[in-house]
Order: structure tokens, then C-alpha cells, then sequence
């Protein structure tokens, strides 16, 4: 177990507390309903053990309930990681980033590169792998290693219509794959989106578990 701080500023003042970091951190992500603190004070300075006053606390939340207070600063505010922790999700990063690219792209020869060419060309062209889905930096980083290697990433071009009234909850999926949209007079979305042919399913799965699968789609052939 590894405790760390969580913390929050509201109102103009700090707000921490100890928590289990592992925890802490499943339970921002949705994974645990629930958190509770290593100490049963919410302090304005941890390190040197100063504690919130209960007007502040008032002020901030609107109540001194230790308990609400904790899942507040988890769930709002920043939970300090270690560099380990740090070190660990790169590591998990640049494996998707990897995986993914040894299953969407190919040489000029139309060979699949492995994961040790594709490990090493990263590493040579100095990409800076970001903390965000693989997938939604595939095209940069594909950039990036046309540099060091000859690479070409097989894509599928589509055509989708969304209907209005799933727009909002599928505007997020379709983006990181949007080459172009059109708005219809109905409020209808329709989008042309590009994706690795890797990705494929996983982005149609998304788009049919928030459109309820209403979501019409058309494969544009030979669009490069």
C-alpha cells in the first residue's frame, strides 16, 4: 500500500488529505464506488499536519462530513502520483501505441513490422507518446516514424450519419477519427471519419453503445 495526498483548492484555500494512492486513483476512474482517507482530518498543509478549519470547510463544500468531503477532493481534485506509477503507465502507453501499430501498418512491401522495429523507430525519432487513448494519436505518431522507417497504415474511410438525438453522447467517439462533418437540417450528424483498419470494431462498438446501434454507415472503397 502506498499512501499519497489527494488535493483541491476552492474557495482561495488547500484543501488535502492522506489517502491510499492505488485506491484513490480506481476510485477516480469510476472502478471503486467509494474512498476513504488514512486520517480522519482534512488538512490545508499535510506535510506540516495544519487541519481545515470547519468555516473553511463549510465555506468549500457545503459541510464538515469528513466522509463527503474525502470523495469530493478524490473524484475533483489531483491525486499526487509516485514516479514509479508514472514510469508503469508510460510503459503501458507506449505498449498500446506499439500493439497497435504492428497490427494497423505495414513496410513498403506490405510486411507487418514487429514490436521491436516499431519500439526502436520510436524510440529513434524521440515521438512523444501522449496520456491520452492510442488511437487518437496513431496519425501523428505514424508522422513521426515515416521519418526513421518506411510505414504505412492501413485505414478504412466511412460514412456516418448519427441521429440528432445521439449527437451529444457520440460527438466525443467520432472526433479523434473526423476527416469532415456535415450538420443536416433534421439535427442529424453526418461524418466522414478515418480509422485504422485495427480499430475498426472497437470504434463501432463504441458508436452502436451510445447510438443504440441507429447509427447509419457507409465504407467509402478507395479513399486514400
Amino acid at each position: 500500500m502506498t499512501n499519497t495526498v489527494a488535493r483541491i483548492k476552492k474557495t482561495g484555500k488547500n484543501f488535502e488529505i492522506i489517502v491510499d494512492m492505488d485506491n484513490a486513483l480506481k476510485f477516480k476512474k469510476g472502478i471503486l464506488k467509494s474512498i476513504e482517507a488514512e486520517s480522519e482530518r482534512i488538512f490545508s498543509d499535510s506535510k506540516r499536519g495544519l487541519a481545515a478549519s470547519n468555516s473553511d470547510l463549510m465555506a468549500a463544500f457545503g459541510t464538515n462530513d469528513t466522509n463527503t468531503i474525502v470523495q469530493k477532493i478524490v473524484k475533483d481534485g489531483e491525486v499526487l502520483v509516485t514516479q514509479e506509477h508514472r514510469d508503469e503507465e508510460r510503459d503501458k502507453k507506449v505498449k498500446q501505441v506499439v500493439d497497435l501499430i504492428v497490427k494497423s501498418s505495414t513496410d513498403q512491401n506490405g510486411r507487418p513490422y514487429t514490436p521491436e522495429k516499431i519500439q526502436s523507430a520510436l524510440e529513434q525519432a524521440h515521438v512523444n507518446i501522449k496520456n491520452v487513448p492510442a488511437e487518437n494519436q496513431i496519425k501523428e505518431i505514424i508522422l513521426e516514424l515515416s521519418k526513421i522507417i518506411p510505414i504505412k497504415m492501413e485505414t478504412k474511410t466511412f460514412e456516418v450519419t448519427i441521429p440528432a438525438i445521439y449527437t451529444g453522447n457520440a460527438y466525443g467517439i467520432v472526433s479523434p477519427y473526423k476527416i469532415e462533418e456535415r450538420w443536416l437540417n433534421n439535427g442529424d450528424l453526418n461524418v466522414t471519419v478515418e480509422c485504422s483498419g485495427a480499430m475498426v470494431l472497437s470504434f463501432f462498438d463504441k458508436l452502436n453503445s451510445v447510438t443504440h446501434g441507429s447509427a447509419i454507415t457507409r465504407e467509402i472503397e478507395g479513399k486514400e
